[in-house]
């Protein structure tokens, strides 16, 4: 058992437009935290950077509400979210109507809930794999 202290989760819910079967894929979060939206292959996941027009696109407000929220986390420890509780089980949705809501991936929690996982063996190159470092 970890030990209690405070914990944050946000979810990235809706799929960006170039991700097709990707979705909401791990590491889709990058780009937008980091606002680099319209270079390189981060920015190729959102694909979405700006629509050219003097309008902000969503990625864009989306970006700045992650970056924002990271930021405020960063200098004061506060997200402007209520901290993830065992009770509540309350998440922040980054989408384009970003949301504080139970977490709707509760079904997928219950499955691995009593599931432990095993300590992975190390793998080296010099052919100790499986032993402990230093031994």
């Amino acid at each position: 058992m970890l030990p209690e202290g405070p914990t944050d989760r946000l979810l990235r819910s809706s799929a960006a437009p170039r991700t097709g079967s990707l979705g909401a894929c791990h590491g889709l979060d990058v780009p937008l935290v980091f606002g680099n939206l319209d270079r390189g292959q981060p920015a190729a996941l959102i694909g979405d950077g700006g629509t050219g027009e003097g309008t902000e696109s969503e990625a864009e407000t989306l970006s700045a509400r992650m970056r924002s929220a990271w930021t405020s986390f960063a200098a004061n420890g506060d997200p402007g979210r209520p901290a993830y509780d065992r009770q509540r089980r309350l998440v922040q949705l980054f989408d384009a109507a970003p949301s504080v809501t139970a977490c709707p991936e509760e079904p997928s929690r219950l499955i691995w809930r009593d599931h432990t996982f095993p300590v992975l063996p190390l793998h080296a190159s010099d052919g100790s794999e499986g032993q402990t470092p230093g031994r």
